[in-house]
């Protein structure tokens, strides 16, 4: 029997007045169009939910909860109070994506030089050499951000003393959230890839994901990058013998979950809880270091994330860019300036936005 059915309303009204005759819906070159107008939709908002997953699913914690949401007691809500009051004497190094402990192999000498105990741990389930992950990535792919952000939770609570916190990219972020959840005495975060709230994305930073979020497929697997791609997004204010050296001495492939999971997380019924970045008492100081020449976490999402928490935190937060480096500042020549910048001010936290360092 035909449908009788009358549309209802002036938004069926509406879409009767513009529907196509029903001649041109049979016409294969309008069918033809109107599939590649849909393919074309679903390319470009892909592309966008996965830029936006980057800030919205990197979201932190709410202080004083597990990872199922549940309160933690009182006494492991934040490091014992009386340990907080001694300089540190531990620096905790947490790579980015990409890249492995490897990556810290000049700084680990030289802050050890300075008298501390450096730890650098990979993210779980890759402590082994970058030559073993480059010819079994598997474990790469499995990885969520989940499991681990809570692996350095669980590291670092077995520490007798909160450490100083450095990371670089995604193990930027992962200092904020240990921060977040009370963890660290102080904070370091280098080229940061931004948390939840951090809306700034150039179109470097677009073209630098693409080998990501191009395809829906990534979700689940390890998703190496080319020489020419590494080279672009990583180290551009480096000369060609310089990026090939550092691709072929630090690059593996990253977890493709850890991108996509944000997606999903968007239309999940439970999605990650806000950031909690309201002022509170007792939060560690946090300095932000941005490379001029960062294409993959350029200068401008570092200073947004900076200012994020400079208008809601009662906590020391600082920010300062560091011209002609790209965003694998670790290993370009003339990293020492960084990493003494970083150490001199954990060591002496102060307030400021400066958006040059000579």
């Amino acid at each position: 029997m035909a449908n009788t059915a009358e549309p209802i309303g002036a938004l069926g009204r509406s879409a009767e007045r513009h529907a196509p005759a029903p001649g041109r819906m049979r016409d294969p070159r309008y069918k033809s169009l109107a599939w590649l107008s849909d393919l074309a939709g679903n390319l470009v908002l892909t592309a966008v939910l996965g830029l936006i997953a980057i800030t919205n699913r990197l979201t932190m914690r709410r202080p004083g909860t597990r990872p199922d949401g549940d309160p933690l007691s009182a006494a492991n809500a934040v490091q014992d109070d009386a340990s907080m009051c001694q300089p540190p004497d531990t620096i905790m190094l947490i790579h980015g994506l990409w890249l492995t402990p490897r990556g810290w192999e000049h700084w680990i000498p030289h802050y050890r030089q300075a008298g501390y105990q450096v730890l650098a741990p990979a993210y779980p389930g890759l402590e082994v050499e970058v030559e073993e992950l480059r010819s079994d990535p598997s474990p790469i792919g499995r990885l969520t951000i989940d499991e681990t952000v809570d692996h350095y939770e669980s590291l670092i609570r077995t520490l007798p003393s909160p450490p100083i916190l450095i990371g670089h990219s995604f193990g930027a972020t992962v200092v904020q959230l240990m921060l977040d959840r009370g963890l660290g005495a102080v904070g370091v975060a280098i080229n940061s890839v931004p948390v939840k709230g951090v809306r700034v994305t150039p179109l470097p930073q677009v073209k630098a994901a693409l080998p990501v979020i191009g395809h829906v497929s990534n979700r689940r697997t390890a998703i190496p990058v080319t020489f020419e791609q590494f080279r672009y997004a990583f180290v551009n204010a480096c000369t060609e013998d310089e990026s090939r050296a550092a691709y072929e001495r630090y690059h593996v492939p990253a977890p493709g979950r850890i991108v996509w999971d944000g997606v999903l997380a968007n239309f999940s019924a439970h999605p990650a809880p806000e950031a909690n970045l309201a002022a509170k008492a007792g939060k560690a100081p946090l300095l932000f270091i941005a490379s001029a020449q960062d294409r993959l976490m350029s200068p401008s999402v570092n200073h947004s994330n900076y200012q994020h928490y400079a208008g809601r935190s009662r906590a020391i937060v600082a920010y300062r860019e560091f011209p002609g480096r790209s965003h694998f500042t670790l290993v370009e020549p003339g990293w020492q300036k960084v990493a003494d910048f970083a150490l001199d001010w954990a060591r002496r936290p102060t307030a400021f936005d400066r958006n040059t360092h000579a």
